[in-house]
């Protein structure tokens, strides 16, 4: 295998800035490009234009690139040390899930495992919580209940079109909660990136509006209707609530006929 010389390819010098790489590459991409080239060698050409700019763009392969560089030149026979890139840490694409036939031979003994380094055991990164809001049953709060929940995820498809993908999970619902506070499921997060945990999901909780109840807090509250005569002499009424019915004493509010006397 021979040794590539990428800037050699680009026709610029070790100095050039990342820009000017650019710049020097749209201007022989305009050349070579095989749907407009009429040179014979325009594919092949272009194969190499587009391996170098994957390598001197990215600062850390150049970088890396730039201290097995110092030691070889273009066409002269190559293996790559095995610890040719120690030192160096690697982040981004991982080109194993891509079609390395686009590359050639130099840059897949090179590059095709660096990918790996951005998730190896020094880059744990534990993956991002997730948030949603979901309503329960006032009824749940009370003596604590398991449900199943329906979440929809929004997902991008190749086109870069977002679709919802929906998913059920079941969901303890612990006695006392109250609205606005959250149960966490750990672990139903994103997932984590190089053996990284994943992150959390969290349930925001909101009670399915009722026309019987309000609630503030851990206080609920009901309307109750009684007659006139019932508020006025004060009655024993029997109420529903969320627990179950109860036994109600409704005061005498009437005040007491005043005794005349002779």
């Amino acid at each position: 295998m021979e040794f590539k010389d990428y800037y050699q390819i680009l026709g610029i010098d070790r100095a050039t800035a990342i820009p000017d790489i650019k710049k020097a590459y749209r201007k022989l991409a305009r050349k070579y490009h095989p749907d407009i080239s009429k040179e014979p060698d325009a594919a092949l050409r272009m194969q190499e234009i587009n391996e170098a700019k994957a390598v001197l763009t990215d600062p850390e392969k150049r970088a890396a690139y730039d201290q097995l560089g110092e030691h070889y030149r273009a066409g002269q026979e190559f293996r790559p040390p095995p610890d040719w890139d120690a030192g160096f840490e690697f982040s981004g694409r991982n080109y194993e899930d891509v079609d390395l036939g686009e590359f050639s031979d130099f840059f897949t003994d090179l590059f095709s495992h660096v990918g790996r380094r951005s998730t190896g055991s020094h880059h744990r990164v534990r993956g991002l919580d997730r948030h949603a809001k979901v309503f329960i049953d006032l009824r749940d709060t009370y003596d604590g209940a398991t449900r199943s929940v329906t979440l929809h995820a929004p997902q991008t498809d190749p086109q870069g079109h977002v679709y919802l993908q929906q998913h059920n999970l079941k969901v303890r619902i612990p006695k006392g909660i109250t609205e606005g506070q959250h149960i966490r499921l750990a672990g139903q997060g994103h997932p984590g990136t190089g053996g990284g945990e994943s992150g959390d999901l969290y349930l925001e909780i909101h009670f399915t509006p009722n026309p019987d109840y309000r609630v503030e807090g851990k206080d609920v509250f009901a309307t109750l209707l009684v007659a006139p005569w019932e508020a006025a002499l004060g009655t024993s009424l029997t109420m529903p609530t969320p627990s179950g019915q109860v036994q109600l004493k409704v005061p005498q509010r009437f005040p007491k006929a005043v005794e005349s006397y002779d």
